[in-house]
């Protein structure tokens, strides 16, 4: 059974976003994955560039985030989705006392991914987002029944390359270290929604999983199910 709103027979998603180059993204995602529902967008880039420099997700980011997710739940969705994986862990604690469905945009490559083997690598270009994906692949595992082992990797000044407006020169980086990892797993991760550029329209000796497309998969077929 589809999930129905509660305000009408239009039903409406909303996305919180911290970087601004996957706004469009995400709409063109919404359009192919979830065609009857209306999208709109949340944009806060100070919620990730905060937690960059805390070095970790601080109790005060969570708090502002909560307020996000009232505040898109007050302007009429039905549905919420948090695209930046930094934020996965404050997702967790804010579910339970939603309103409206609640989810990170991550799940759904980590079920993925378990599901293609017991080597899974991980390749981030923030240390913020590189413990809470881990995190989330070992409680999937776990869920799943299956032991795995995660070798990961924190591409170091990726990130300030892109944030500079340097594409070319991020991209390169990830796709040399995913040369690296492939060698040694069954699949990779990439932590980051921003590094899925990196590789597209590219092919690739074993799966490269990007969190996108299959966490709109997963919120497609969570909300189908309700």
């Amino acid at each position: 059974m589809s999930f129905q709103s509660t305000r009408g027979s239009a039903r409406t998603v909303a996305f919180i976003h911290t970087v601004s180059g996957v706004v469009s993204e995400f709409e063109g995602l919404a359009k192919e994955h979830l065609p009857d529902w209306r999208p709109f967008a949340i944009l806060d880039e100070s919620l990730l560039r905060n937690t960059i420099e805390c070095g970790s997700l601080s109790d005060l980011t969570k708090r502002r985030l909560a307020t996000y997710v009232w505040s898109a739940a007050d302007a009429g969705a039905d549905a919420i989705v948090v695209t930046c994986s930094t934020l996965g862990p404050a997702v967790d604690d804010i579910v339970a006392l939603c309103p409206v469905p609640l989810f990170r945009i991550d799940e759904g490559m980590a079920k993925a991914a378990v599901g293609h083997g017991n080597r899974i690598g991980v390749l981030a270009t923030l240390s913020t987002t590189l413990v809470p994906t881990v995190d989330l692949l070992k409680r999937q595992a776990c869920e799943a029944g299956k032991d795995i082992a995660i070798d990961h990797v924190l591409v170091q000044g990726a990130f300030q390359l892109l944030a500079d407006g340097d594409v070319e020169a991020h991209d390169a980086q990830i796709r040399q270290a995913l040369e690296e990892l492939s060698q040694k797993v069954d699949v990779v991760v990439f932590a980051q929604a921003s590094m899925a550029r990196a590789v597209r329209g590219t092919a690739h000796s074993l799966p490269v999983l990007t969190s996108p497309a299959l966490g709109l998969e997963n919120v497609k077929r969570r909300l189908e199910q309700r």
